[in-house]
């Protein structure tokens, strides 16, 4: 298992500069991780210092609340894409959701596939930290019944980030025939290792240089 190439090197902090997401490209290419996560401001940026690496270009889409109209997210799934991103991380309608409104949120993530067009891989952020157990599984059906090609558990911006036990009943749910992205508050090889051992095959964190540092170190 090359641990480095499970990893999305994520920075999606409001105050990122420039040089902060310049750092986080550099690194990737050092540390060869599958993707850089960026806003969509920096998606033109980071094709372009990325061209010719084997790093892909991952951004975020109606992001962290979801709340945006399904319009929104497929504008700004296009541009993502036409600026260079070969993923997009969507967040979920959360509040239709949780008010069982499950075909609007189907056609929410159906939106986002559509606009994709084959042409970048879609994750649909889920946010497990707000739901219950049967909404998580209810969230995965939806994302799985839509078409996108992962389930992720946070946007690491909500009151907690991914938990193992999350992660294991998502992969229960979507079986093998989806990815599981694990983000938010993976410090540690540890942590990292307990995600994949739940069933995730792709890790969101900004702590990725720390975590393969440290894998080394563990004999990961």
């Amino acid at each position: 298992m090359e641990l480095n190439r499970m990893m999305d090197h994520t920075i999606l902090k409001a105050d990122a500069t420039e040089q902060d997401v310049l750092q986080v490209i550099e690194e990737a290419k050092e540390y060869h991780f599958y993707s850089v996560c960026i806003n969509p401001t920096w998606v033109k940026l980071a094709a372009e210092k990325l061209a010719g690496e084997p790093v892909a270009v991952c951004t975020v889409i109606g992001f962290p609340l979801g709340a945006n109209t399904s319009e929104v997210k497929a504008y700004e799934t296009t541009d993502a894409i036409n600026n260079g991103a070969d993923e997009v991380d969507m967040v979920i309608n959360v509040g239709a959701l949780k008010s069982a409104q499950y075909k609007k949120v189907q056609q929410d993530i159906e939106a986002v596939v559509a606009a994709a067009k084959d042409r970048a891989l879609v994750k649909v952020i889920i946010e497990t930290a707000l739901l219950t157990k049967e909404e998580i599984v209810k969230a995965c059906e939806l994302a799985q019944a839509a078409g996108a090609d992962f389930v992720k558990t946070s946007t690491g911006f909500s009151t907690s980030g991914a938990a193992a036990a999350d992660v294991k009943l998502m992969r229960e749910t979507v079986g093998s025939s989806m990815g599981v992205k694990a983000s938010g508050g993976i410090h540690s090889a540890q942590e990292a290792m307990a995600m994949i051992e739940a069933g995730a095959n792709r890790l969101g964190t900004s702590a990725s240089v720390a975590i393969i540092t440290g894998a080394k170190g563990e004999g990961y």
